[in-house]
């Protein structure tokens, strides 16, 4: 039996003042070259999918491969939906990420376990249709290191995935004045509307998969690094 690690206080990026330059998390990443084009580009952040049915997954041993390209450049984000703990074990011991991302219904105390597991920080993914879902963000608070806002797929969108779905919602819902801190912003941005993005909401990070894929699961080296440049210039 996995012996549980004690939880220790985090300290949520989300509760600490704005910094001026927006960090950036190229996400769904499976192919050797596009993470070379993210790392080499700046991407602070490089995310891994361990998801069956999305066309972004990618396997424990693959993951581990394509982490060692990144290891000490970007930050190895691994993505997972209600993960069990045998998933979270094993990604932790082969992967060994610098966070977790948890994008399905976990719970606060879920995410307290799995910190507790494994001593990885961990990202919630909160998904948005109105003022309500910003609002539940605050259960959060005392065990995310940070909180990623994504659009919430509507009932009527066929095939229809936790993420990646390349949908937005109302930015105006995280206006800065609103919310005071940090978090990480994602659905639908691209090169052509990040700056916008960045400029309504004030996020201190971005996250882009679907906006740089000229298929589900096929990224695009070049889309990659303007979407980068993008945001440097503008973030």
């Amino acid at each position: 039996m996995t012996r549980l690690l004690p939880l220790q206080p985090l300290q949520p990026a989300w509760r600490s003042n704005l910094v001026s330059t927006t960090k950036i998390k190229i996400c769904g990443l499976s192919d050797p070259a596009h993470v070379r084009a993210a790392v080499e580009a700046g991407a602070d952040y490089v995310g891994f999918m361990f998801y069956e049915p999305s066309p972004r997954n990618v396997s424990t041993r693959v993951a581990q491969g394509l982490a060692t390209l990144a290891r000490g450049r970007s930050k190895i984000v691994a993505i997972v939906v209600d993960a069990d703990d045998e998933l979270i074990d094993r990604i932790n011991a082969e992967v060994k990420p610098d966070f977790f991302q948890v994008h399905g219904s976990e719970t606060a105390d879920r995410i307290a376990e799995v910190h507790a597991r494994t001593g990885v920080p961990v990202i919630k993914v909160i998904k948005v249709l109105d003022a309500a879902d910003i609002e539940a963000a605050g259960a959060y608070a005392d065990v995310a290191a940070m909180v990623l806002f994504d659009a919430k797929a509507p009932e009527t969108l066929a095939n229809a995935l936790p993420g990646g779905n390349a949908i937005s919602f109302d930015w105006g819902l995280l206006s800065r004045d609103r919310l005071h801190k940090e978090f990480m912003l994602s659905g639908g941005l691209d090169s052509d509307n990040v700056a916008d993005a960045i400029a309504v909401t004030g996020a201190s990070a971005v996250d882009v998969s679907s906006g740089v894929e000229t298929a589900p699961g096929v990224k695009d080296a070049a889309a990659i690094v303007k979407f980068i440049e993008t945001v440097r210039q503008h973030g």
